[in-house]
């Protein structure tokens, strides 16, 4: 999370948003032609793209869409998730960096947002509340707060302007990312567009934020491997989430910890994604590791920001359900049925598209049908996945996307590969998924029935 700075003011009206695109464009513009001069006085014949993405020009187009946060990073997320590494490595490293640099507002702009909030005499409802965030991220920042009766609490407040330049901000960063030409041609974006744009609508809801939460904790009521904080209505608004602060370390520094509390802890969360997915149909699809917090102590995660919650029918779960059976017992035909049940395929596919993208799935899977713990700290799966995904989209020409809650879930589902390689964890996961298989389901509905 970045750190405390008190000289970015957030650009709060749609007026100064704009200009800020308008400026980067500029300076991209600028820098340019300065590059091409340069080169051109030194004999050589520079590429439009190479005088594009020098560092000077990354680093401006950066900073600048850190400045707004919520639009650029949903765009970004989006997009990853759509093309995935199909992207330019520059606009992958922008990608990477927005997700990890978003800027705090400064004290002063904040003491505002407070009072507009919770009114003039804000202070009377806390015994001390810390203007410095102990976290800034694409939506808001997060400050430790003591409340009248001594309890601590982590209160999130939403960057001002964020909510009203939602729609108007995701149109002039995919404009920006045209104009510098890192967006592939082939990527078919509007439907994403729209989708970013109600994402962040939802996410700019904290008081929906608040009631996902307040189901969670209902949900895993009892499970003692999870830790749900309590939301405190009286201080939650649209715009300010106040609940219980959860004490842990961030999620991806536990390199020291024991293999088999690694081993356990991935498999847990594993574990409560096949529930969110199966059992609850409401999943939590942001696959930040910052959203999770581990307590040492007991074992115990801790989850955080339930802004991405996404609701999921009965389509859906079931045909994941299908599609993860399917691809445990490596069965092809019974995987493309289900993925068809999801939306993966567009009307006028090829067959041998059809067959390159069950392929990619199946690929994708691996773990799934490996006999016992799979190495995810030494598999290669992850390049595997991108030739695949690049074979697909340039020598097999399909860049059909799949319903956004397909995608949003891949989204989730690789965070989770990615944690289980970053901590160097084997996981059994069809030993996981078995209690969650379509067949169980199946004989236990057929057992009811008789």
């Amino acid at each position: 999370m970045a750190e405390y700075d008190d000289g970015k003011k957030v650009p709060s009206n749609r007026m100064s948003r704009v200009g800020m695109f308008g400026s980067v464009i500029t300076k991209v513009a600028t820098n340019m032609a300065a590059e091409g001069a340069k080169q051109l006085i030194a004999g050589k014949r520079p590429k439009a793209k190479d005088l594009l993405l020098t560092p000077k020009n990354i680093s401006n187009i950066t900073d600048q869409l850190a400045q707004l946060r919520g639009a650029a990073m949903k765009v970004g997320q989006l997009l990853s998730m759509d093309t995935g590494d199909a992207l330019p490595k520059e606009l992958t490293d922008i990608l990477a960096r927005l997700r990890s640099d978003a800027a705090p507002m400064p004290a002063k702009q904040l003491a505002e947002v407070l009072a507009s909030e919770w009114g003039s005499d804000w202070q009377k409802h806390f015994l001390s509340f810390k203007f410095k965030p102990i976290a800034a991220a694409s939506i808001g920042q997060v400050h430790f707060a003591y409340d009248d009766d001594g309890s601590e609490r982590a209160v999130k407040v939403q960057y001002p302007g964020v909510k009203k330049s939602i729609s108007s901000d995701v149109d002039n960063v995919v404009t920006l990312l045209r104009l510098t030409g890192l967006v592939p041609k082939e990527v078919d974006y509007k439907s994403l567009l729209e989708e970013a744009k109600k994402q962040l609508y939802a996410e700019a809801d904290y008081q929906l934020e608040a009631e996902h939460a307040k189901v969670f904790g209902e949900l895993l009521k009892g499970d003692n491997r999870f830790v749900v904080p309590s939301i405190n209505n009286a201080l939650t608004t649209s715009s300010i989430l106040t609940m219980s602060y959860e004490q842990g370390e961030q999620i991806e520094n536990l390199g020291d910890l024991p293999d088999a509390q690694k081993t356990e802890l991935v498999s847990n969360l594993f574990t409560l994604l096949f529930r969110e997915v199966f059992d609850f149909q409401r999943v939590q699809t942001d696959p930040n590791f910052a959203n999770y917090l581990y307590q040492r102590e007991t074992g115990k995660i801790v989850l955080l920001d339930f802004g991405a919650t996404r609701l999921y029918s009965d389509t859906i779960s079931q045909g994941y359900q299908k599609l993860l059976t399917s691809a445990m017992h490596n069965d092809r035909e019974g995987g493309a049925d289900a993925m068809s049940q999801i939306g993966f395929f567009s009307e006028h596919i090829f067959p041998e598209q059809k067959g390159a993208v069950v392929n990619l799935v199946m690929t994708a899977c691996e773990p799934l049908r490996h006999n016992g713990p799979y190495d995810f700290g030494r598999s290669d799966l992850a390049k595997r996945i991108h030739d695949a995904g690049m074979a697909l989209s340039t020598e097999q020409g399909y860049w059909h996307t799949p319903p956004v809650d397909a995608l949003f879930l891949h989204r989730k589902i690789g965070g989770l590969y990615l944690l289980a390689a970053r901590l160097g964890v084997s996981i059994d996961l069809p030993e996981l998924f078995a209690p969650f298989a379509w067949e169980a389901e199946f004989e236990s509905a057929k057992v009811v029935a008789n």
